[in-house]
């Protein structure tokens, strides 16, 4: 009965159209490679409603979040320790308790990630590698209508997939909307992966400009960028959108991390509440919205087997976010 309640909303058509840049007899074995290992993701084909249910009116609440980049490609060519599906399963079932989820890298294994879970508003995935952007956002709140964009530029192995970004208006009470965008920029710190980093962002701010300038806005992703490498544009990008990084005002006393010559990142997996990651949740207040965050958590142990293997080959990073009207 409940999987006739899910909604899963196709990726929009309009989508900006993208190329695969390949490059020389490594791209082709890599897309080889990737074809050999497929699994084409079907999601859950619920049926959807006519119509949303009204939304009760309020002018206060509390948001729990999630980031995750889930290690979906194909068992293969992963990098995560435990095995994919049975992983990204247990994921599903386990980011049940979040209200909004952004995660990456849902190339492969989508049914399996949609299996058990119970948002009852869900994007459709575009499909495995080298077909998908691996941008899926879960969500208990109406997502009003959403958009998929493909990065101008990429590097490496990253331009085998559209990366990119998507883009969510999700109501969260009666007449309130919020803008909910998923990251995953461009991997690696070589200069060809740098410079197209940088672009990622000022793309996505672009955007941001253009279709949400006076919105109240919710960022999370992968956004594998520091504020301590010199060579990264996160913290322009940061001013640019005027947003608020939950790390930095929670946890480091709203201090941006200094900038280091001979920057070493931690491992992905070995992040703390009390270092920068590279997944990241922003938030942006409106003239119409105040949002008060707090508990910011790397989900360690809730994304861990029994035997403490992690899930994936990223932490999931958790929120709360409170929100108000204002008066104006």
């Amino acid at each position: 009965m409940l999987n006739d309640m899910l909604i899963n909303l196709p990726y929009p058509q309009k989508s900006k159209a993208w190329h695969f840049r390949f490059v020389g007899l490594l791209s082709i074995l890599f897309s080889l490679l990737f074809l050999l290992s497929y699994k084409q993701s079907k999601g859950s084909r619920a049926v959807p409603l006519a119509t949303y249910p009204e939304l009760a009116r309020t002018s206060s609440g509390e948001l729990s979040l999630l980031t995750y980049n889930i290690a979906g490609l194909p068992q293969l060519i992963s990098s995560a320790e435990t095995p994919r599906a049975s992983s990204i399963r247990t994921i599903g079932e386990r980011v049940n308790a979040f209200d909004i989820v952004n995660v990456q890298e849902d190339f492969n294994y989508n049914s399996d990630l949609y299996a058990s879970n119970l948002h009852v508003y869900r994007t459709e995935a575009m499909g495995g590698v080298p077909f998908g952007d691996g941008l899926s956002t879960l969500s208990k709140y109406p997502i009003m209508e959403s958009q998929r964009v493909a990065w101008n530029d990429c590097s490496g192995s990253d331009c085998l997939t559209p990366k990119g970004f998507s883009f969510a208006r999700i109501q969260i009470a009666k007449d309130v909307f919020l803008d909910v965008y998923n990251v995953h920029a461009t991997a690696q710190d070589n200069q060809q992966a740098v410079q197209a980093r940088k672009k990622n962002l000022a793309q996505l701010a672009a955007f941001i400009k253009e279709n949400s300038s006076c919105e109240p806005l919710l960022i999370m992703g992968d956004f594998n960028a520091h504020y301590a490498f010199t060579a990264d544009n996160i913290r322009e990008f940061q001013k640019e959108v005027d947003l608020i990084d939950s790390w930095v005002l929670l946890r480091n006393q709203g201090r941006l991390p200094e900038k280091q010559e001979n920057f070493v990142a931690q491992h992905a997996l070995k992040v703390t509440d009390d270092c920068e990651s590279i997944d990241k949740i922003y938030f942006r207040n409106s003239d119409n919205i105040i949002f008060k965050p707090k508990d910011y958590l790397v989900q360690h142990d809730l994304f861990s087997t029994d035997s403490g293997i992690p899930l994936s080959d990223h932490c999931a990073i958790s929120l709360k976010l409170e929100w108000e009207l204002t008066d104006l």
